[in-house]
């Protein structure tokens, strides 16, 4: 699933070519996604400008003039597509669900091949009492994630700190991949009780995931399956792993002799080093 690396790439390809534009048509062929797509999206959107596109989460938030929002979650396998005036968009394929085209001749397609994604449009003033946000953590790149915050909230966890990192109640848009990375920056085993993380450890773990994410952002995320930015372009942070997908090969900080894990967690691997994460 994208996390919030591949999802703020894609709302920065698509802003460009949205902001300012009016919705001269919304073209749905198929209904039927996570959840359903309101009937009557149509007949809501057309007509309304985009004033901003920006990122919750792991959604995609694209605000229109008369204050609702549409969004969109990419699924398992979801990715946007631009095509700019002028330019023959693809011929159709069975996955390709949405279309939305503006006044100035742009076309945004949505491709969902295992249809896990979502469109829905809500109001702005009701976003933080929507269900799938009222619950949400801090952005972890926002002023709200703090190492205060971080120890405050997990000081009277004892389920493994990786699990608690991948809980959007405690911090938003985080995934597997990104939670390996920054646990294995900050020098913490993935095993460690999360109530033990705290003081200096709680610091070095703020700042992991803050430095992992930054970089990842400028890499244009990480393409290992289907993600790929709105203009076709792949991200290519896959290359800058120290421990995801790196399993039984030597640990960058520790060197020949020290092999990377791999382990069950909840369900997900885990990967890390057991010489340096402690």
């Amino acid at each position: 699933m994208p996390e919030l690396p591949e999802v703020e790439t894609v709302c920065r390809g698509l802003a460009p070519a949205m902001e300012g534009a009016i919705l001269k048509d919304v073209i749905i062929r198929e209904y039927k996604l996570r959840f359903p797509i309101p009937v009557n999206f149509r007949s809501r959107a057309v007509g309304r400008q985009i004033t901003n596109v920006t990122r919750r989460a792991k959604y995609i938030f694209i605000y229109l003039d008369d204050a609702n929002i549409i969004i969109f979650h990419l699924g398992m396998s979801g990715r946007m597509s631009i095509f700019q005036p002028g330019s023959k968009p693809n011929q159709l394929g069975p996955h390709d669900h949405v279309d939305l085209q503006t006044t100035n001749g742009v076309i945004i397609r949505f491709t969902d091949p295992r249809k896990f994604g979502l469109l829905l449009m809500v109001k702005a003033s009701s976003i933080s009492r929507h269900r799938l946000f009222e619950t949400l953590g801090p952005e972890p790149l926002g002023d709200g994630f703090s190492s205060k915050w971080l120890a405050n909230w997990i000081k009277d966890r004892r389920t493994p700190i990786k699990s608690v990192l991948l809980d959007q109640k405690a911090v938003a848009g985080l995934g597997n991949i990104y939670v390996c990375e920054s646990l294995f920056r900050s020098g913490i085993s993935p095993k460690r009780r999360a109530e033990n993380v705290q003081g200096s450890r709680a610091s070095k773990l703020m700042q992991g995931v803050k430095s992992v994410l930054t970089e990842a952002i400028a890499a244009g995320g990480s393409s290992i399956r289907d993600h790929m930015q709105p203009n076709g372009e792949l991200g290519y942070f896959q290359h800058a792993f120290k421990v995801y997908g790196r399993e039984n090969e030597a640990c960058t900080r520790c060197g020949p002799g020290y092999p990377i894990k791999r382990l069950q967690q909840s369900g997900r691997s885990t990967f890390f080093c057991p010489n340096c994460q402690r």
